[in-house]
Protein backbone atom coordinates (compact mmCIF):
# COMPACT_ATOMS: atom_id res chain seq x y z
CA UNK A 1 0.00 0.00 0.00
CA UNK A 2 1.22 3.64 -1.21
CA UNK A 3 1.52 6.33 1.12
CA UNK A 4 -0.61 8.87 0.19
CA UNK A 5 0.81 11.98 -1.22
CA UNK A 6 0.65 15.54 0.03
CA UNK A 7 -1.88 17.70 -2.61
CA UNK A 8 -0.24 20.25 -4.46
CA UNK A 9 -3.37 22.65 -3.67
CA UNK A 10 -1.93 25.92 -2.66
CA UNK A 11 -5.03 28.35 -1.98
CA UNK A 12 -2.58 31.34 -1.89
CA UNK A 13 -1.08 30.97 -5.42
CA UNK A 14 -4.11 29.99 -6.60
CA UNK A 15 -5.36 33.73 -5.31
CA UNK A 16 -2.05 35.31 -6.82
CA UNK A 17 -3.13 33.44 -10.14
CA UNK A 18 -6.72 35.17 -9.88
CA UNK A 19 -5.48 38.39 -8.99
CA UNK A 20 -2.68 38.67 -11.78
CA UNK A 21 -5.41 37.70 -14.32
CA UNK A 22 -7.41 40.31 -13.30
CA UNK A 23 -4.82 42.65 -12.87
CA UNK A 24 -4.08 42.05 -17.11
CA UNK A 25 -7.63 42.28 -17.52
CA UNK A 26 -8.68 45.46 -15.81
CA UNK A 27 -5.12 47.13 -17.32
CA UNK A 28 -7.15 46.63 -20.84
CA UNK A 29 -8.61 49.95 -21.60
CA UNK A 30 -11.94 48.07 -23.14
CA UNK A 31 -12.41 45.91 -19.72
CA UNK A 32 -11.43 49.00 -17.10
CA UNK A 33 -13.88 51.33 -18.63
CA UNK A 34 -16.79 48.78 -18.58
CA UNK A 35 -15.68 48.06 -14.61
CA UNK A 36 -16.20 51.93 -14.01
CA UNK A 37 -19.41 52.12 -15.68
CA UNK A 38 -21.15 49.21 -13.66
CA UNK A 39 -19.63 50.41 -10.20
CA UNK A 40 -22.04 53.42 -9.68
CA UNK A 41 -25.15 51.23 -11.18
CA UNK A 42 -24.10 48.97 -8.43
CA UNK A 43 -23.66 50.93 -5.31
CA UNK A 44 -26.74 52.69 -6.50
CA UNK A 45 -28.92 49.37 -7.16
CA UNK A 46 -27.06 48.77 -3.02
CA UNK A 47 -27.89 51.62 -1.84
CA UNK A 48 -31.72 51.91 -2.50
CA UNK A 49 -31.66 47.83 -1.55
CA UNK A 50 -33.17 46.38 -5.17
CA UNK A 51 -31.51 42.92 -4.52
CA UNK A 52 -32.68 41.91 -7.68
CA UNK A 53 -31.04 44.50 -9.69
CA UNK A 54 -27.54 44.25 -7.37
CA UNK A 55 -27.87 40.59 -8.52
CA UNK A 56 -28.66 41.58 -12.24
CA UNK A 57 -25.79 44.06 -12.39
CA UNK A 58 -23.22 41.65 -10.40
CA UNK A 59 -24.02 38.57 -12.73
CA UNK A 60 -24.01 41.18 -16.04
CA UNK A 61 -20.51 42.63 -15.15
CA UNK A 62 -19.08 38.92 -14.33
CA UNK A 63 -20.16 37.21 -17.37
CA UNK A 64 -19.01 40.47 -19.29
CA UNK A 65 -15.66 39.84 -17.31
CA UNK A 66 -15.33 36.48 -18.05
CA UNK A 67 -16.03 36.56 -21.62
CA UNK A 68 -13.49 39.54 -21.62
CA UNK A 69 -10.78 37.11 -20.02
CA UNK A 70 -11.58 34.32 -22.34
CA UNK A 71 -11.35 36.20 -25.54
CA UNK A 72 -8.17 37.63 -24.33
CA UNK A 73 -6.82 34.74 -23.43
CA UNK A 74 -7.75 32.83 -26.86
CA UNK A 75 -6.63 35.75 -28.83
CA UNK A 76 -3.10 35.54 -26.94
CA UNK A 77 -2.98 31.55 -27.25
CA UNK A 78 -3.60 32.19 -31.00
CA UNK A 79 -0.94 34.62 -31.16
CA UNK A 80 1.60 32.14 -30.08
CA UNK A 81 0.31 28.92 -31.83
CA UNK A 82 0.55 30.72 -35.24
CA UNK A 83 2.18 34.46 -35.45
CA UNK A 84 2.06 34.54 -39.04
CA UNK A 85 -1.91 35.53 -40.85
CA UNK A 86 -4.24 32.19 -41.35
CA UNK A 87 -7.62 32.75 -41.69
CA UNK A 88 -8.37 29.86 -39.52
CA UNK A 89 -7.03 31.82 -36.57
CA UNK A 90 -8.85 35.00 -38.07
CA UNK A 91 -11.65 33.15 -37.65
CA UNK A 92 -11.56 31.68 -34.26
CA UNK A 93 -10.52 35.18 -32.82
CA UNK A 94 -13.86 36.44 -34.97
CA UNK A 95 -15.70 33.89 -32.76
CA UNK A 96 -14.32 34.61 -29.53
CA UNK A 97 -14.89 38.42 -30.28
CA UNK A 98 -18.23 37.61 -31.27
CA UNK A 99 -19.07 35.86 -27.71
CA UNK A 100 -17.28 38.87 -25.81
CA UNK A 101 -19.92 40.82 -27.83
CA UNK A 102 -22.81 39.40 -27.41
CA UNK A 103 -21.71 39.36 -23.49
CA UNK A 104 -21.69 43.57 -23.93
CA UNK A 105 -24.97 43.80 -25.10
CA UNK A 106 -26.07 41.68 -22.30
CA UNK A 107 -24.19 43.78 -20.15
CA UNK A 108 -25.24 46.98 -21.59
CA UNK A 109 -28.57 46.64 -21.71
CA UNK A 110 -28.41 45.72 -18.15
CA UNK A 111 -26.80 48.78 -16.86
CA UNK A 112 -29.08 50.65 -18.86
CA UNK A 113 -32.22 49.41 -18.02
CA UNK A 114 -30.96 49.74 -14.22
CA UNK A 115 -29.81 53.10 -14.87
CA UNK A 116 -33.36 54.10 -16.18
CA UNK A 117 -35.26 52.21 -13.31
CA UNK A 118 -32.68 54.35 -10.74
CA UNK A 119 -33.60 57.28 -12.57
CA UNK A 120 -37.57 56.69 -12.41
CA UNK A 121 -37.05 55.87 -8.90
CA UNK A 122 -35.13 59.23 -7.65
CA UNK A 123 -37.37 60.98 -10.31
CA UNK A 124 -40.33 60.53 -8.36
Amino acid sequence: MSKPTKSNYDPIRKLKVIFSGLHFAVSDFSVAYKLVLSVPVFILSFIVQQWVDVTLILLATGMMLVSELFNSAIEILCDFVQPREDMRIGIIKDIAAAAAGVSIFVWASALILESYHLWKLYKN
